[in-house]
């Protein structure tokens, strides 16, 4: 009964952060005061339940949440909230909270309606290690920042287009200007560089301290090496010129495609990444 209700409070989550986008959208076209309030409202409602969610798991299971892929899909989503309501706070930003929110959705809509098998880790007693949590804990915050990279990368794509038009309507007012979209990609990369960096170097020393048969060929540390050399090459380019403008917004959003593909596809190859 106590599961039945807990699905049943996760898929009411979901529909209110649907009903916060829509708030989010009508807000975009109208510039609508009101319906920017209730849709940041219902998104910190949304907030408030996924954190209680959270710590009462934290109490249940006595660890942090993030050892498996169910774990992990909600602790990202929970982020990209956190994110994006200090975004709202602080920053006053419309559209980037409004494309970080969709994300998040789409994630918590994965973690609500996943196959409940993927619940459970299959690598049992192992994942109790302190040096496993930080190497995942790492992990989620480099596709975080990431995740952010790719929004100011699309509104930089967005509003390039707009200017390259002229085409400039009041719903575009939200939008940031071309510089700070394009030092959010890059603040963005400079943060989630060393964090994946750091958890690819601890994923290593921990497989090599508990796996029996570990082999560098698998299919999820070779994805995650070439995402780590994808970034670096992104900002070797755009520091020496190569990639600039429309070409650095696109190198990261199909960067971030990749780290989606590896995430969910290299997880599935993958002979030992089954917690993701």
């Amino acid at each position: 009964m106590a599961d039945l209700t807990m699905a049943r409070l996760h898929e009411a989550m979901v529909v209110l952060y649907a009903i916060s986008l829509v708030f989010y959208f009508i807000d975009y076209l109208n510039k609508d005061a009101k319906a920017h309030r209730v849709a940041f409202w219902l998104l910190s409602i949304v907030w408030m339940l996924q954190s209680v969610f959270l710590v009462l798991y934290i109490v249940e299971t006595h660890r942090f949440p993030i050892l498996s892929l169910f774990e992990g899909i909600y602790f990202y989503a929970w982020l990209l909230i956190t994110i994006s309501i200090l975004l709202h706070c602080v920053y006053r930003v419309d559209l980037p909270v409004f494309f970080i929110n969709v994300i998040g959705f789409i994630f918590m809509t994965i973690h609500t309606f996943a196959p409940t098998q993927i619940a459970q880790s299959p690598v049992g007693e192992a994942l109790s290690s302190e040096l496993l949590f930080i190497h995942i804990t790492f992990a989620i915050l480099s596709y975080v920042a990431f995740s952010l990279s790719f929004v100011f990368s699309t509104l930089y794509l967005i509003l390039y287009n707009v200017l390259k038009k002229k085409k400039w309507t009041k719903q575009w007012t939200r939008l940031p200007s071309l510089q700070q979209t394009e030092s959010g990609m890059t603040a963005s990369l400079l943060t989630g560089i060393p964090l994946l960096l750091i958890s690819l170097i601890l994923g290593l020393q921990w497989a090599y301290l508990i796996l029996d048969n570990l082999s560098v060929f698998d299919v999820k540390i070779i994805g995650s090496f070439i995402s780590l050399l994808v970034y670096c090459f992104i900002i070797y380019g755009n520091r020496k010129g190569k990639l600039h403008t429309t070409s650095y917004a696109w190198a990261h959003v199909y960067a971030f495609l990749f780290v989606i593909i590896n995430f969910f596809l290299g997880s599935k190859l993958s002979n030992f990444h089954l917690w993701y």
